[in-house]
């Protein structure tokens, strides 16, 4: 299961793509909100029983303060993705320094500034190592954006002859 952790419920519609990638390849989730500022307790308890739980992989979508990446993988041995949101009032900088700057030892992989998606794929990499069902449809997911692609070079080039 993967574990999708928001610190407030501000940020559930920046995140609304990535759940519509988890069901749409029919993956089992959860999505809480819990604040590493404030209930911290709270959240570090949430974090030590996730894999006990039945989770694999923590997703932690972070703006402003973005300690919740940091402060999960700080109690727990499970993948930790951060998600920098560019709900701040510098688009999402100050939370991806503060995700990509872990100290030794506190590893938060980060995806690209508010690219929930990428979230939901690095998790599914992870996963695709013991699940051979999601390595098949990683599998089909990269074809299918092959085949997108050439469609849409079918359509420029025909574009590029009416020029």
């Amino acid at each position: 299961m993967i574990s999708l952790v928001i610190g407030s419920y501000n940020d559930y519609e920046a995140i609304i793509p990535a759940i519509k990638e988890l069901k749409k390849f029919n993956l089992k989730f959860e999505l809480v909100v819990s604040s590493a500022h404030r209930n911290t307790e709270e959240t570090i308890e949430w974090a030590k029983k996730a894999e006990s739980r039945g989770t694999e992989v923590i997703i932690a979508f972070a703006g402003l303060a973005a300690h919740l990446p940091g402060v999960l993988a700080a109690v727990t041995t499970l993948p930790v993705i951060g998600v920098p949101l560019t709900n701040s009032p510098v688009s999402g900088m100050d939370s991806m320094f503060s995700i990509v700057q872990m100290p030794s030892g506190v590893p938060v992989a980060t995806v690209g500034l508010g690219n929930v998606k990428n979230a939901i794929y690095l998790a599914m990499r992870i996963l695709s190592i013991k699940y051979p069902d999601i390595k098949s449809k990683l599998l089909k997911a990269s074809e299918d954006m092959k085949k997108n692609i050439r469609e849409q070079n079918k359509v420029l080039q025909e574009k590029l002859k009416d020029l």
